[in-house]
């Protein structure tokens, strides 16, 4: 007698789906539809700037549409001092904002105008909902032309807030 015939279909379906979510799980990947890492982007080297410190950090460049629609999708971790900056050919509205559909991690975004001064900071929760359309939006409250992402509790932890500033490149970070 063929095994086949014996099951529904129903049944058919779901060993088929745990079969090949234990092989994609031995492949290194996981059941749902995580999106890979961004991979690629230029890192460039910047600093957060305050009244009484200067905070090396190091960024992804994510300037496309496509890689700043990725963003830290699919990421389960990030070093301390690293995070991902978008930037904007034109100036974004305040109700223009972010969304953490398929990220893994907590963040903070911090929005910035066009001379790298924070006009507004706000913290992100993971949103685990298999449609974007669940997910929340982080809208900016400002207009901004480039947003940074760091770890959840970075610009807390190292005293960063509205005002400061984030300068770009090793040589407008030495001598602060």
């Amino acid at each position: 007698m063929d095994f086949q015939n014996r099951l529904s279909v129903a049944h058919l379906m779901r060993y088929r789906y745990t079969l090949l979510c234990f092989v994609a799980t031995l492949a290194g990947c996981s059941g749902s539809a995580a999106v890979e890492p961004s991979a690629g982007l230029p890192v460039i080297e910047g600093c957060f700037v305050t009244a009484s410190s200067t905070l090396s950090v190091n960024l992804e460049l994510a300037r496309a549409p496509r890689d700043r629609q990725k963003g830290l999708m699919g990421r389960e971790s990030m070093a301390a001092n690293s995070g991902m900056l978008f930037e904007y050919q034109e100036q974004q509205s305040p109700d223009h904002g972010f969304w953490m559909f398929q990220t893994l991690i907590p963040l903070d975004i911090a929005y910035l105008n066009d001379q790298g001064v924070i006009g507004n900071i706000k913290q992100m929760e993971p949103c685990d909902s298999s449609s974007g359309a669940r997910c929340p939006s982080y809208p900016a409250e400002v207009a901004f032309v480039s947003a940074v992402e760091m770890n959840a509790g970075f610009f807390e932890a190292n005293e960063i807030g509205i005002g400061d500033s984030l300068k770009l490149g090793e040589q407008n970070c030495n001598n602060r």
